[in-house]
């Protein structure tokens, strides 16, 4: 007969990155289904198959784990638009990313959630930047106008606001059956005449 396994041993065996990353896994999709509010260490331990003291240990509190979120959607945000090829692809991974990261998302632009100071946000939140950037400064002035920075503001907004709405189920009437993607590249048309290299120039 073998011997009875302590507590201890009985306990779901994690590296350290698994165990971080399964605590992580459990957050956003507590996120994606009920917002961040819903978010509780210990529910999340549970979920995650860990001990109740496992999230705190890697992340503090509430505060540390929605700002790594944060920080690893940026991270994400910042791939997604790294080898965008003009404007409009950019603004289309934008959107593609709010779909596909959804809890991400949400967390990323609640700054009263998040630790303001914290290095790694700062950082991949810097690198999502400078790759909208560099895709607006890529455009012509004559199409975009002089003021490189009211031009990603434009850019951005367009973006954000159209993914914000879409994720609310708000353009379900008016994106129907179209490929909501397709949509906005015919939107990015209209807001830059050379958001894209098929876009025909007025």
């Amino acid at each position: 007969m073998s011997p009875a396994k302590s507590p201890a041993a009985s306990q779901r065996s994690y590296h350290h990155g698994d165990l971080r990353r399964a605590v992580l896994t459990a957050a956003l999709d507590v996120i994606a289904a009920d917002g961040p509010s819903a978010l509780s260490l210990r529910d999340l331990a549970r979920r995650a198959g860990v001990s109740h003291a496992a999230p705190a240990h890697h992340f503090g509190d509430r505060a540390g784990l929605l700002t790594a979120i944060a920080a690893e959607g940026y991270g994400l945000l910042a791939r997604a638009l790294g080898d965008a090829r003009d404007l409009r692809e950019a603004g289309v991974r934008y959107v593609r990313f709010a779909r596909e990261h959804p809890a991400h998302f949400q967390v990323m632009f609640s700054p009263g959630l998040l630790r303001g100071d914290d290095l790694e946000l700062g950082t991949a939140r810097a690198l999502a930047a400078d790759a909208l950037r560099a895709a607006v400064t890529a455009v012509d002035p004559g199409d975009r106008g002089p003021d490189a920075r009211l031009a990603g503001v434009a850019a951005w907004s367009l973006a954000h606001g159209f993914a914000t709405l879409l994720l609310g189920h708000n353009l379900d009437g008016a994106v129907g059956d179209d490929d909501p993607e397709e949509v906005f590249r015919a939107l990015a048309a209209m807001l830059f005449h050379s958001a894209g290299p098929d876009t025909p120039r007025t």
